[in-house]
């Protein structure tokens, strides 16, 4: 119950955060060109993305969530081999939750994600993003980092 606890509270904090950037573009930067904050590489930008990762499947909004919820469940389901038992691997199923649920709520209520960070080198652009595809990102990290340093059980005698 603990556990439950501590994964709850903080899905829904960092879930609160991105809602609040979220926000705060749309409040600050829709309508207006990008700002730039580090010239060359990084501006703060408006975009409703229809999609999902990189602009894909644009205007598939209800089968999009309908996927996060399938991927919530599977991994509810799946919760102990998936994630393990770690502080490590609790951070990356906080992480992951909280980023599906940030934009599964913005695709219900408003029908798209809103993104604001663009970085780029010159004219090369990196699709823009947001909290909750940064969650995502480093979850996905930290399991793939996990399962590559994974200590393998020594072979059982025969």
């Amino acid at each position: 119950m603990r556990t439950f606890l501590i994964i709850f509270a903080s899905v829904m904090n960092l879930v609160l955060a991105d809602a609040v950037v979220k926000e705060i573009a749309a409040l600050k930067l829709k309508g207006s060109a990008a700002i730039s904050v580090i010239s060359g590489f990084f501006n703060l930008a408006y975009v409703e993305n229809r999609g999902c990762a990189w602009g894909m499947f644009q205007g598939q909004v209800w089968p999009l969530a309908a996927f996060a919820i399938v991927v919530f469940a599977f991994f509810l389901w799946k919760r102990k081999t998936v994630f393990g038992v770690t502080k490590l691997s609790l951070v990356a199923e906080i992480l992951l939750y909280a980023g599906m649920f940030g934009n599964f709520i913005d695709r219900v209520f408003r029908g798209y994600v809103i993104d604001m960070f663009d970085f780029h080198l010159g004219v090369h652009h990196f699709p823009c993003f947001n909290l909750a595809d940064a969650f995502i990102t480093i979850a996905a990290g930290i399991l793939l980092i996990m399962a590559v340093f994974e200590k393998k059980d020594a072979p059982t005698a025969r």
